[in-house]
């Protein structure tokens, strides 16, 4: 049985609250969770190419709504495959850049299967970038580059992360992602 929507709407906010904003994964989420300036979208599309018009159409979206900083784009029923993920990313970076959103968005890559090029599909690491369900994360390059401004030198956050995974390890890491996938946790 599919997830409703809404299910899979808290399932990923109590992944992001939980998560991204309690480990401090990102040291931008809770400013924009706090001010509520995340827009969530599930896209259930079943073809490439529809999930494709979506995603730009959450674009298009974000061009009229300044006043949202960020936007998850999930897909509860796409690409359960990391491979054919990883395809879609490569369309959906090569799309932007040709309808001029270069350094106008930016991208951030999340699935329940991410495994980073040369590393073990088991290995603790992989978790900084595995969500409950296949999303894409649209932030706005302005606010990013503000933020960095804010925040200094950035280039530490990916190691302190993976640094995090190995001190907690594996199995508390994958409980905590696997506790956002149970209903009566997204209330």
């Amino acid at each position: 049985m599919q997830n409703s929507d809404e299910l899979v709407s808290k399932q990923t906010l109590k992944w992001v609250t939980s998560f991204i904003v309690d480990l401090n994964v990102c040291p931008f989420a809770k400013r924009e969770v706090e001010h509520d300036s995340i827009r969530l979208s599930v896209v259930r599309s079943k073809k490439t190419a529809f999930a494709l018009e979506e995603l730009m159409a959450e674009i298009a979206w974000l061009d009229e709504n300044t006043e949202t900083e960020t936007s998850l784009v999930v897909f509860p029923t796409l690409f359960s495959d990391f491979e054919s993920y990883l395809d879609f990313v490569a369309m959906t970076e090569d799309i932007m850049f040709e309808q001029g959103y270069e350094g106008t968005y930016q991208v951030a890559t999340f699935h329940p299967d991410y495994c980073f090029d040369g590393v073990e599909q088991d290995d603790v690491s992989n978790y900084t970038n595995r969500s409950p369900y296949p999303m894409i994360h649209l932030l706005r390059e302005a606010s990013v580059e503000k933020a960095i401004e804010f925040y200094g030198d950035t280039t530490g956050i990916p190691d302190d992360n993976i640094a995090l995974m190995e001190e907690m390890g594996l199995e508390k890491v994958e409980t905590i992602l696997q506790s956002c996938l149970k209903p009566e946790s997204a209330e």
